[in-house]
């Protein structure tokens, strides 16, 4: 029985440090055309958050946007933006512990354990890297990375590094959509 609870604790945790990620996109652009970018400034500025946490972001994406190839252009092919957001998960577990107890029978004695409930929280954050045509301004491709945030700040870079590097794993799309 420890054994499960010790189990059921690590799958816990385990689920909520991944990072979920999502994409869509304009299937009728030819994505193949684009060769430079620049940042959408008025997109960047308007996100509330540090801006130590802005300038890891911007690092990320310059990093994983360079290793598909693209440069950046003072006239660029795609404008990046990106917006975030977060929210308070709650988490409830109920684990019922019954055995072998004194006097009465199975389970039901005051002197042993029984259903116990633990409540935990974590915030949950998403991140929506936004990549625009930069002759007609549209929205051509979005990503969306979706996990727990951690206050770890010692891993803060890691953790922003690898949620941005998740999200543009899927631009550009592949030209059967997938």
């Amino acid at each position: 029985m420890k054994y499960l609870a010790f189990l059921a604790f690590i799958l816990f945790f385990v689920s909520c440090a991944s990072i979920h990620v999502y994409s869509d996109f304009d299937s009728e652009v030819d994505f193949s055309k684009y060769k430079t970018f620049a940042y959408f400034k008025p997109q960047i500025d308007k996100v509330d958050i540090s801006d130590l946490d802005k300038r890891r972001i911007l690092k990320a994406i310059d990093a994983e946007l360079t290793s598909k190839g693209l440069s950046k252009s003072e006239t660029p092919d795609l404008l990046i933006g990106f917006s975030t957001e977060a929210k308070e998960k709650i988490y409830i577990n109920n684990m019922n512990s019954f055995g072998w107890g004194w006097g009465w029978g199975w389970g039901f004695n005051p002197w042993f354990w029984g259903p116990r409930n633990s409540v935990s929280t974590q915030t949950e954050g998403t991140l929506y890297i936004n990549v625009i045509d930069g002759v007609s301004k549209q929205l051509i491709w979005q990503g969306k990375g979706r996990g727990g945030i951690q206050e770890n700040m010692k891993n803060r870079d890691e953790r922003i590094a690898l949620f941005v590097q998740e999200i543009i794993s899927n631009y550009p799309p592949r030209a059967n959509g997938l």
